[in-house]
């Protein structure tokens, strides 16, 4: 039988790169002998992401247009230009049998020149409120995964399949490694754990909040494992110095640190999102004001409204964060309660899902 060829495009943040991974692995676990490769974006984080989970990746020349009047903005259409001629190449000599999107600037040229090559093409959009990107594909894609309902505004109504997010399968039952990730964070087991996540760029937002409130978190008793984020690290690392905190630029055990965890906070993209509701821990969801029709809030309120998480909003930190952290730290009850909450919103089945849609459309 002839090998199943796929292609996958996913960049510029881990909500888009991690999805795409997660697919990836699926497709292996379906077709052992199938050969998968990447495109991304040239400089962007896939480039090292995608080759530490071992798939190929050719880079693109593209990138996003910014919002004022830069040499950047001036230099895209060049950029989409030549992505398009190299994508063309790359499934010329590559003969994919489906191509999928997961969101980010590579996978714009990509999918465009696949379908307009006659090669089946998926989007899965991670939010409630799309991309440019996946907004533009979504006209000639065969099929659109999505997490959220009421996507009709956005893309045609007879292309949608509803399969949640894909994440990581190593993060399915991880309280079983309860112990072994004490270990290996070398943690205090007579403490609670507290693990603040900003992304993977990392949040200044949140990370202003945690320098601010750590001496009074040391006073309640509760270790902090902190995800700063690449940008921030060398602004924080310091904090390493104290005791009872772990600064951290990036996670690669993500397994093992959402085992370790008693009470997160964290930001409210999609990806974040459904992680969190499979790994069933309290959360504290703190959106990023700063993203397209405020979605990161519409995120979490989905959750909060299911009495699944609580939401604090930027403006909210500097009053209302100690008492709603004090009172979720002490009440065991309440922390076990939000936790089942959340999990019964998971979709623990996405990634088999979304492969069984790619497989549907192999000619």
């Amino acid at each position: 039988m002839e090998k199943k060829k796929f292609i996958l495009s996913g960049g510029g943040t881990g909500g888009h790169i991690y999805p795409a991974i997660a697919i990836a692995n699926e497709l292996k676990e379906q077709y052992p002998d199938c050969e998968i490769l990447f495109v991304g974006a040239k400089d962007k984080m896939e480039m090292q992401k995608v080759p530490q989970a071992g798939y190929n990746i050719v880079g693109l020349w593209i990138a996003g247009i910014q919002r004022k009047l830069t040499v950047d903005n001036a230099m895209f259409p060049f950029k989409l230009m030549s992505s398009l001629m190299k994508s063309r190449t790359i499934i010329k000599g590559f003969k994919p049998d489906v191509v999928i999107g997961t969101g980010g600037f590579a996978s714009g040229p990509l999918l465009r020149a696949a379908a307009g090559m006659g090669v089946p093409t998926v989007i899965q959009e991670q939010n409630s409120f799309p991309g440019i990107t996946n907004k533009w594909l979504s006209k000639k894609a065969k099929t659109i995964c999505v997490a959220y309902d009421n996507l009709e505004r956005f893309f045609p109504a007879e292309k949608i399949v509803f399969t949640g997010n894909p994440v990581r399968s190593d993060i399915l039952n991880v309280e079983k490694n309860r112990e072994e990730a004490v270990k290996y964070f070398n943690l205090n087991p007579e403490k609670k754990t507290l693990l603040v996540l900003g992304g993977s760029l990392g949040s200044r937002r949140i990370n202003q909040l945690i320098a601010k409130e750590l001496t009074w978190l040391a006073a309640q008793n509760v270790q902090v494992i902190w995800q700063c984020g690449k940008f921030y690290f060398e602004e924080y690392k310091h904090y390493n110095e104290n005791e009872n905190v772990q600064v951290l630029s990036f996670i690669d055990r993500m397994d093992l640190v959402y085992a370790a965890a008693d009470v997160v906070i964290s930001r409210s993209g999609a990806s974040s999102v459904s992680e969190l509701c499979l790994v069933g821990k309290p959360v504290i969801f703190i959106p990023s004001p700063n993203v397209a029709e405020d979605h990161q809030t519409k995120n979490a309120q989905a959750i909060v409204d299911k009495e699944g998480a609580l939401l604090l909003k930027e403006t909210q930190l500097d009053t209302q964060f100690q008492p709603v952290f004090s009172d979720l730290i002490a009440n065991e009850e309440r922390q076990q309660k939000l936790g089942e909450n959340i999990k019964k919103l998971a979709k623990a089945n996405a990634t088999k899902d979304i492969v069984k849609e790619i497989v549907k459309l192999i000619k």
